[in-house]
C-alpha cells in the first residue's frame, strides 16, 4: 500500500487538514463539536419555586422566621435552597434579624454566611455557627424528602 495525501506515517486514517474523514473535526458537530456548547444548560428550581411545591419545607422553614413572613418571599435572591435554610437557622440560633442577615449576604456586595455573621456578630464562632446552620439545613431537607 502506498501513502497518499493524509495518509502519512502517524497519521492514521487523517484526511487533509488532519481532518477525519466523514466530517467529524473539532466544528463539525461531533461529539466534540459545537453541538455540545449550544445545549442549554438544565436549570434547577428556584429556592422559591421548591418551596412553593413543598408545604411541608415550607412550614419547618417558616418557624425559623419572623411570625408573618412569606417564606417564598424571604428565599427570593438565594442562590439556592440549602444557603436559604442555613441563613434562616443562624438567624433563629443567634437572634440575628433575618432581613439584615439576608442584605448583608446578598449585598452588595455578596458576603458568604459566616462573613456576614462575622459582621453583624463579631463576638460568635462564625465558622461553628455555619457548620451548624448547614447540618440544621440538611436534616431539614432530608426530611422534607422523607415526608413526600
Amino acid at each position: 500500500m502506498g501513502a497518499g495525501p493524509g495518509m502519512g506515517q502517524g497519521m492514521g486514517n487523517m484526511g487533509p487538514g488532519g481532518m477525519r474523514p466523514g466530517g467529524m473535526g473539532p466544528n463539525m458537530g461531533g461529539p466534540h463539536g459545537q453541538q455540545v456548547h449550544m445545549r442549554a444548560k438544565r436549570q434547577r428550581p428556584t429556592p422559591q419555586v421548591i418551596l412553593s411545591r413543598n408545604p411541608q419545607l415550607s412550614s419547618r422553614v417558616g418557624a425559623l422566621l419572623p411570625a408573618g413572613s412569606n417564606v417564598q418571599e424571604a428565599s427570593a435572591g438565594f442562590k439556592n435552597l440549602g444557603q436559604f435554610i442555613a441563613a434562616a437557622h443562624v438567624s433563629h440560633n443567634l437572634g440575628i434579624p433575618f432581613d439584615q442577615l439576608k442584605a448583608t449576604m446578598l449585598g452588595p456586595p455578596h458576603r458568604s454566611l459566616g462573613q456576614a455573621i462575622h459582621q453583624l456578630k463579631p463576638s460568635v464562632n462564625s465558622r461553628h455557627e455555619v457548620s451548624i446552620a448547614k447540618h440544621e439545613a440538611k436534616r431539614d431537607l432530608h426530611a422534607a424528602r422523607r415526608k413526600k
